[in-house]
């Protein structure tokens, strides 16, 4: 789909993959079309955008949901390819570690249990709805090396955007793997 016309062209692009809700600045792909969504599309394929065209890109609870033997990998490598020389890519994931670490403490009920599976296997409320991928620091270091990347750290909440997944939380705890990568 293409760029809907008020959308700046002077500016960098800067794109939320997965995203739903708009910010100044930045460019939405969804695989579902919405009212705020410029482009649609999978983020297995992004060729409706040229190497190195994009400078940041953020993806927030986007690749548990691709296959880790095929179409993980073919994402990042699809960012890595779209990403200017220095641009940032931006990760956030379910913990997958942390999460199992969570579901087998003897302390949580029945509901508390449910809502951890939840979040480990997804919502599952349409199609695109179901993780099939469980990423840990150690998962996610390794597809990005094989990628391309030149560095990735871990941090803390990303923040940018309303309702963030990267901000969720289980009582106290923060359960998002949130990862900057750099090409």
């Amino acid at each position: 789909m293409a760029k809907k016309p008020d959308a700046p062209v002077d500016e960098p692009v800067r794109l939320n993959i997965g995203g739903t809700s708009p910010r100044a600045g930045w460019q939405i792909l969804n695989i579902q079309p919405g009212p705020d969504v410029d482009f649609v599309g999978d983020c297995t394929d992004l060729g409706q955008f040229a190497d190195n065209s994009v400078s940041e890109i953020y993806a927030s609870h986007v690749y548990e949901h691709l296959s880790y033997v095929d179409e993980l990998p073919a994402s990042l490598r699809e960012a890595h390819r779209i990403l200017k020389a220095g641009g940032i890519l931006r990760v956030s994931v379910p913990d997958f570690e942390l999460l199992c670490k969570i579901f087998i403490q003897p302390t949580l009920n029945a509901e508390q249990r449910f809502l951890v599976m939840n979040m480990i296997f997804g919502g599952q409320l349409d199609q695109h709805d179901f993780h099939k991928a469980g990423i840990t620091w150690e998962f996610i270091s390794a597809y990005l090396k094989r990628a391309g990347f030149s560095s990735w750290r871990r941090v803390g909440e990303f923040g940018i955007f309303e309702n963030d997944c990267s901000s969720i939380r289980l009582g106290n705890q923060l359960i998002s793997l949130n990862v900057e990568a750099t090409k």
